[in-house]
């Protein structure tokens, strides 16, 4: 019997510390340091209205906008619920299909060289919200043309909205959709 109230106590100390003083002292400093991260990095425009998170990719299909990753889920849907990978290996034919449909869209719609791999490959999560700085590029001739606005225009807002390294020495140059989108349509973010 001593056993099962040792037992029982540890359970109620461990489930009070673990379950509820640990995760409400973590949110408290991460709210206090971090407010912005801690909240989901939102981006939210000038009339106080939430817009989007800068960390979830979110769709754009329309010739006018600059287009994300397609999602691992569907092309260009970017669900936060349906967040996975494909687990497909670079020889499925399931997945080459699915590239090979891809690039066959991009074709079409006058992309004409070499196409990064970031327009026709899902990241891990399916969500990414960035863009390489040459996916970026490569969709400016369609962007102008749909807009109506000049090239070197839409090269130099690229250029604006390219983030460098994180520290200086992680990860590859990156283009926020949703933030260069934003800035196509006049949007002021906060």
């Amino acid at each position: 019997m001593k056993d099962i109230k040792s037992a029982i106590l540890l359970f109620v100390v461990f489930t009070i510390i673990c379950g509820g003083i640990y995760p409400l002292a973590v949110t408290g400093i991460a709210q206090a340091v971090f407010p912005k991260q801690a909240n989901g990095s939102l981006i939210v425009g000038k009339d106080g209205k939430e817009i989007g998170s800068s960390l979830i990719g979110q769709p754009f299909s329309d010739p006018k906008y600059f287009w994300p990753r397609p999602s691992a889920t569907s092309d260009f849907s970017n669900n936060p619920m349906g967040s996975s990978g494909s687990n497909s290996g670079p020889t499925n034919p399931d997945y080459l299909k699915t590239v090979g449909d891809r690039v066959k869209a991009l074709r079409d719609t006058g992309v004409i060289g070499p196409i990064p791999a970031d327009q026709v490959q899902a990241s891990g999560s399916g969500l990414d919200p960035h863009i390489s700085p040459e996916s970026a590029v490569m969709q400016i001739p369609r962007v102008a043309k749909a807009r109506g606005i000049s090239e070197e225009t839409l090269i130099k807002l690229v250029k604006t909205h390219t983030e460098g390294r994180q520290l200086g020495f992680l990860g590859e140059p990156r283009v926020n959709v949703l933030k260069l989108n934003l800035e196509l349509e006049g949007v002021t973010v906060l």
